[in-house]
C-alpha cells in the first residue's frame, strides 16, 4: 500500500507534464483505483478522536485518472454513455443488488448488503453494509456513507474532489436521511441520526439545540437524536429575514433502533414530515 501512495504522489508532482496514453502512469493510477473499488482503502475516514482524516492521495490518483483517461462511448443494451471512466460491475459477487436504472462508477465501492435504487454511486464514494440508497438518491464522489443507513428518495449527498485535502460528506452508521434531504460541503451526520425530510446541511449551517436554543456545531448532526429543517430570525438593514438551520429536536438513547412510526409521531408533532 505505501509503495503505491508513494508512486501516485510522485504522479501527482508531476502531474502538468502527464496526458492520456501515458500506459506506466495509468497502471499506476489503476492500482490505486481498484483499491477504492473493492473497498480495501477509502478516501476518509473518523479517528479515535472525531476528527476526519482524509487521504489525499487516493483523491489525487481519482484526479490523475481524469487526466490520463481518453473519453469512449459505451454501450449497455439500448443505453449509450460517454465519459472517460467505466461503470462498476460485479455486483451479484459482491452481494450488492443493483436495480434496473441505478448505476455506480468503478472506483466506488458497495458492501455486502448495500441496495441501490434506481440511484447513482460516484468515483471514491463508499456504501457501508447492508444501507439503502433509494430512489434517485446520489452519492457524490469521495461522499462515506456507513453501514445500515436509509438514504431516502432524492437525497443528495455533495461529493468533493478538489482540493485535495478537503473533506467530504460523512453519515455515520444506522442513520436516516430524509427524502429530497441535501447533505453537502463537508457536513457530518452523525451514528443513529435520523434527519426529517428536506433538510439542507452544509458546512457552513448551525445546529441548534431545540431545548437550550444553543448552537452545537456548524455542520454537524449529532450521534443519535432526531433532527429537522428550520430557520432562524435575523435582522438586515433590509429588514428581518429568516435564515435557514438544522433543529435536533430529539435525543435518542445510543444503539436504540430507529421505529419509523415512533419517529414520523416526533416530526408529527412539530409539524414536519420524515
Amino acid at each position: 500500500m505505501a509503495d503505491v501512495e508513494a508512486r501516485i504522489t510522485e504522479l501527482w508532482e508531476q502531474r502538468d507534464a502527464l496526458s492520456s496514453g501515458d500506459t506506466d502512469a495509468f497502471a499506476t493510477v489503476r492500482e490505486a483505483i481498484d483499491l477504492l473499488d473493492c473497498g480495501e482503502v477509502r478516501v476518509a475516514e473518523v479517528d479515535g478522536d472525531g476528527a476526519v482524516v482524509v487521504h489525499q492521495w487516493l483523491k489525487q490518483a481519482i484526479l490523475l485518472l481524469f487526466k490520463l483517461s481518453a473519453m469512449e462511448t459505451v454501450e449497455l443494451g439500448p443505453f449509450e454513455y460517454a465519459d472517460k471512466i467505466p461503470l462498476k460491475h460485479g455486483f451479484a459477487d459482491a452481494g450488492v443488488r443493483v436495480v434496473p436504472g441505478a448505476s455506480a462508477r468503478w472506483g466506488a465501492f458497495l458492501d455486502r448488503g448495500a441496495v441501490m435504487m434506481p440511484s447513482y454511486v460516484n468515483i471514491g464514494a463508499r456504501v457501508g453494509a447492508n444501507t439503502m440508497v433509494d430512489t434517485w438518491a446520489t452519492v457524490g464522489s469521495c461522499a462515506q456513507i456507513g453501514a445500515d443507513v436509509h438514504l431516502s428518495g432524492g437525497v443528495g449527498i455533495g461529493g468533493v474532489l478538489e482540493p485535495p485535502q478537503a473533506a467530504p460528506v460523512i453519515v455515520g452508521d444506522g442513520a436516516m436521511i430524509g427524502s429530497r434531504s441535501m447533505i453537502v460541503e463537508g457536513a457530518r451526520v452523525g451514528e443513529g441520526a435520523f434527519l426529517g425530510a428536506g433538510v439542507i446541511l452544509a458546512g457552513s449551517i448551525p445546529v441548534i439545540d431545540a431545548e437550550t436554543g444553543e448552537e452545537l456545531s456548524r455542520g454537524v448532526v449529532p450521534a443519535w437524536c432526531v433532527a429537522v429543517q428550520a430557520s432562524r430570525r435575523r435582522e438586515f438593514p433590509g429588514g428581518e429575514f429568516g435564515l435557514p438551520c438544522v433543529l435536533v429536536i430529539k435525543r435518542l438513547a445510543p444503539g436504540q433502533r430507529h421505529d419509523k412510526a415512533q419517529l414520523n409521531d416526533v416530526l408529527r408533532q412539530h409539524g414536519v414530515t420524515g
